[in-house]
């Protein structure tokens, strides 16, 4: 399915040069004289592989276009990460590469969606927010607002998260799986 460069996002599976390759960073660029591109950090499925290459904004990629079925995490084991079928009770597992990106906000239970390329999977999709639980951050400081300041904080994953001053530990939050940002407590 060709999509325009712009369209791509973070988690994208497109064929460029005849090879399968994950987005792992997309940022749009626009220079002060030029055309707009987009700056694309990918991973090749095959070899593991990282390069960057710029799309022009008005160029066209592949995107491939997987089948998606939603599965349970069970648990990790020497960096293999174990998914079930919620339907058929089918268990597959991915090596840690292809669920890097998802690891600062999975936890087991979590269903998620698996993409699959001709029965080979090849990425985990996270839900668009999930609650997690806000473990350690700084003490709030008196007379801070609320607006406009955050303080460093630690999810239950071990990834960090800018919290309002408000907040302690042991709040569970709604953190916004794309961005990795504070949305609202839970």
């Amino acid at each position: 399915m060709q999509i325009n460069a712009t369209s791509i996002r973070v988690g994208n599976i497109l064929e460029v040069d005849g090879q399968l390759w994950r987005v792992l960073k997309s940022q749009h660029v626009t220079p002060g004289k030029g055309v707009a591109c987009m700056q694309i950090e990918m991973r090749n499925l095959e070899t593991g592989a990282k390069t960057n290459k710029r799309f022009n904004s008005t160029e066209r990629v592949e995107r491939v276009t997987l089948s998606q079925r939603e599965m349970q995490f069970l648990y990790e084991d020497n960096g293999q990460y174990h998914f079930m079928d919620m339907d058929t009770y089918d268990q597959v597992t991915l090596d840690r590469s292809l669920v890097e990106h998802a690891l600062p906000y999975l936890l087991p239970e979590m269903v998620v969606t698996i993409e699959f390329h001709e029965e080979r999977p090849l990425n985990v999709q996270l839900p668009q927010t999930v609650v997690l639980e806000v473990v350690e951050c700084d003490a709030a400081i008196k007379g801070q607002t609320a607006t406009g300041s955050y303080k460093p904080g630690r999810l239950e994953t071990g990834a960090p998260i800018m919290v309002p001053p408000y907040l302690e530990p042991g709040t569970k939050v709604k953190v916004n799986t794309e961005t990795g940002e504070y949305v609202e407590r839970a």
